[in-house]
C-alpha cells in the first residue's frame, strides 16, 4: 500500500457487505449446499432461540423473532460469507439484567442505541482493534456467564417450586439450597435426563455409516431430539399416568405466533443517559464474539472477512432486531460452524436459515407450548458447560501471575456483580498492567567507560572497536519506547556518579516512538541539567522520533548541533563542548 493509498484510507469505503461479492459467479451447485446447510442450521438455532429468550427473561417468540430478523441482517449486511447470527448465551445474563432494572422498553432503547455504536466502531475502523483485546479477559467473562446461566437454570432444571428466585449469585444458590426439598422428581429427571440425551446423542450416531440412510440423523442436533422426544414423553405422562407437575412453556407464557409490529420506542435524554452503560457492554459483547466468530470461520473456510463491515453489519442488525420485538443478536460461534461443517459458502445459507425459522414461527410455534421447562434448562446447561471454556481456563493459569490477576477477577466480577463491571473493570486492569509492561521493556542504562561499537547501528564504520568516553562526559542508553516511568530512571541513575559532568550524552537509537509523557519528561531533564551547568546532547535519534523532537521545539531547546545522528559525532561534539568550557 502506497503513503497516498495510506493517507486516503480513511475515504476508501468501509461498507462492503460479502453477500454483493459473494453472488458473482453464483451457481445452482453452490445454491444447493447453501439450501441444504441453511435448513439444518435453522433447526439447529430453533430450540437455542426459543431457550435464549425464556432464559433472557422474555416470551419464546422473541427469540425467535430475534434469530429471524437479526440472521437476516447480519448475513446481507455482514463482512462475513458464513457468520449466522442470532441470540446467543453470552446475552442471557446482560438482557436478564437490564430487563430486571430498565423493563423492556429500557432493553429495547439499550438494544438500538448498541446498534449505533456498532456502526460507529466500523466506520471509524475499529473493527480490527476489538481483536486486541486480552484473551484473560474474554475467557474470564465468558467462563463467568457459563457459570451464571448455569446458575439460572437450577429452578427449572430440578422443578422446584419458589416465588422468587433472588438475583445475587450466592444468595441464589443459598435459595436453592434451602429449597431443595420442594424439588419435582418428574421434573428433575425431565431435566437431567434431557442433559444426558444431549450429552450421549453424538456418540449415539458416531457409529452410523455415511452412506447409510441413517446418517441424515447425525445432522440433526441433541437439543432438537431431546425436546422432540422429551416433550413426547411429558405429554404421554400427563394423559396416561396423570404426571401434572411438570411446567411446561404455555404454563408459564402464552405463545403468540403472530407477526409483530414495527414500533420504536419513545427516547428521552434522561432514559439514553441512563442506558449508555448497558448499551455499551451489548455492544462490545456483541463486537468481540461476533469478530470472534468471524476469525474462527475465516480459519476453516480460508476467506478473510471484512472487520469493520461485520460490525456494520451487526449494528444494523441490532437495529433492526428490538423495532421488531426482539433482543441483541450477534454471530453465533456454533451456529456458523455447523453452517460451515454443511456446506454453507455463501451469506445465501444465513438467508436461507432464517426464511426456515420464519416457516416454523408461523406454522409450528403453537407447539412450542407444549415443550417443559425443565427439558429447555437441561438445553441451557450443556450451553453453559460448552460456553465454560474449562481447559482453556485451567491452562491460563499456567500463566503469568498478571494474566491470571485478570481473568480471575473478570470471572468473578462477572458471577457477583455483572457482565457490565467485570468488562470495564478488566479492561482498566489488562491496560493498567500493558502499561506496567510496556514500561518495563525500556531500559535507562549508563555507559561508564567505553562504547563497544560491534552492535552499534548508529556509528560511522571504521577501524575503531571500541570509543572511549571523554573526562567529564556522562553516556545514558534508553532502550525501548522513551514514555510514562522511563524518564523518571534518569534520576536514579544519575545519583550513581559522584561528579557533575559538563555534558550528558543520550543514546537514542533503540527509542522506536516518544509520547507526550516521554516528551515532558525529556524536557524536564534537559532543563535541569542546563540550570545546572549540564550541556545535553543526544544520539542516534531515528527520523520518527527526531521529526517529534523538532515539533516540540527540542533543537531550539538543546540546539540543532547538540542532535547528532552517530554516537561518534556526539562524543566528537561533546569533547568540543568540554574544551569550550576550559
Amino acid at each position: 500500500m502506497t503513503t497516498t493509498e495510506r493517507l486516503a484510507g480513511i475515504a476508501r469505503p468501509t461498507f462492503k457487505p460479502k453477500m454483493v461479492s459473494a453472488i458473482k459467479n453464483y451457481d445452482k451447485k453452490t445454491f444447493m449446499a447453501d439450501l441444504m446447510a441453511g435448513i439444518i442450521v435453522g433447526i439447529v438455532a430453533l430450540p437455542l432461540a426459543i431457550a435464549f429468550g425464556i432464559a433472557s427473561g422474555v416470551s419464546p417468540e422473541k427469540g425467535i423473532i430475534t434469530a429471524i430478523v437479526a440472521g437476516l441482517a447480519i448475513s446481507l449486511f455482514g463482512g462475513s460469507k458464513v457468520q449466522i447470527g442470532g441470540p446467543t448465551g453470552a446475552f442471557i445474563v446482560i438482557v436478564y439484567g437490564i430487563i430486571q432494572q430498565y423493563g423492556m422498553q429500557g432493553l429495547t432503547i439499550a438494544t438500538l442505541m448498541a446498534g449505533v455504536f456498532l456502526i460507529l466502531l466500523g466506520v471509524l475502523h475499529l473493527g480490527t482493534i476489538i481483536k486486541y483485546i486480552p484473551y484473560p479477559i474474554v475467557v474470564g467473562f465468558t467462563s463467568g456467564i457459563a457459570i451464571t446461566i448455569f446458575t439460572t437454570q437450577i429452578k427449572d432444571l430440578l422443578g422446584m417450586q419458589m416465588d422468587e428466585v433472588p438475583s445475587d449469585f450466592i444468595e441464589k444458590w443459598v435459595a436453592y439450597i434451602s429449597h431443595l426439598g420442594q424439588a419435582d422428581l418428574w421434573s428433575a429427571l425431565v431435566g437431567i435426563g434431557s442433559v444426558v440425551l444431549i450429552g450421549l446423542w453424538p456418540s449415539m450416531t458416531g457409529h452410523i455409516p455415511s452412506s447409510s440412510r441413517l446418517s441424515l440423523l447425525k445432522k440433526i442436533p441433541g437439543s432438537l431430539v431431546a425436546i422432540i422426544l422429551i416433550t413426547l414423553v411429558a405429554l404421554l405422562l400427563k394423559s396416561y399416568a396423570g404426571v401434572t407437575t411438570i411446567e411446561t412453556i404455555g404454563d408459564r407464557f402464552s405463545i403468540n405466533s403472530s407477526l409483530p409490529e414495527a414500533t420504536m420506542p419513545a427516547l428521552s435524554w434522561e432514559t439514553i443517559k441512563g442506558l449508555v452503560g448497558p448499551a455499551m457492554t451489548i455492544a462490545i459483547l456483541g463486537a468481540i464474539e461476533s469478530l470472534l466468530s468471524a476469525t474462527v470461520a475465516d480459519g476453516v473456510i480460508g476467506d478473510h472477512h471484512d472487520s469493520n463491515t461485520e460490525l456494520i453489519g451487526q449494528g444494523i442488525a441490532n437495529i433492526a432486531s428490538p423495532i421488531l420485538g426482539g433482543i441483541p443478536a450477534t454471530g453465533a460461534i456454533a451456529r456458523t460452524m455447523t453452517n460451515i461443517n454443511n456446506g454453507g459458502r455463501t451469506p445465501i445459507a444465513g438467508i436461507v436459515h432464517a426464511v426456515v425459522l420464519l416457516l416454523i414461527f408461523l406454522f409450528l410455534m403453537p407447539l412450542a407450548q407444549y415443550i417443559p421447562m425443565a427439558c429447555l434448562a437441561g438445553v441451557l446447561v450443556v450451553v453453559s458447560y460448552g460456553m465454560s471454556g474449562w481447559r482453556s481456563f485451567l491452562a491460563m493459569m499456567r500463566n503469568p501471575k498478571s494474566d491470571i490477576t485478570v481473568l480471575l477477577l473478570t470471572f468473578f466480577l462477572t458471577i457477583i456483580f455483572d457482565l457490565t463491571v467485570a468488562i470495564e473493570v478488566g479492561l482498566i486492569c489488562a491496560c493498567l498492567l500493558f502499561m506496567r509492561r510496556m514500561a518495563e521493556t525500556t531500559e535507562v542504562r549508563a555507559i561508564l567507560d567505553e562504547i563497544d561499537l560491534n552492535e552499534d547501528a548508529d556509528m560511522e564504520k571504521g577501524n575503531l572497536v571500541h570509543l572511549s568516553i571523554p573526562e567529564h562526559v556522562e553516556v545514558y542508553e534508553i532502550n525501548g519506547p522513551y514514555f510514562f516511568g522511563a524518564g523518571n530512571r534518569f534520576e536514579d541513575i544519575m545519583a550513581r556518579y559522584g561528579q557533575r559532568p559538563k555534558v550528558r550524552i543520550i543514546r537514542m537509537r533503540k527509542v522506536p516512538f516518544i509520547d507526550s509523557t516521554g516528551l515532558h519528561n525529556l524536557e524536564n531533564l534537559c532543563l535541569m541539567s542546563q540550570k545546572e551547568g549540564i550541556i545535553i546532547v543526544l544520539s542516534g535519534v531515528n527520523p520518527k522520533v527526531e521529526a517529534v523532537l523538532k515539533n516540540n521545539g527540542f533543537n531550539q531547546l538543546l540546539g540543532e548541533e547538540n542532535i547528532c545522528n552517530h554516537i561518534d559525532l556526539a562524543l566528537a561534539r561533546a569533547k568540543e563542548l568540554v574544551k569550550d568550557e576550559r
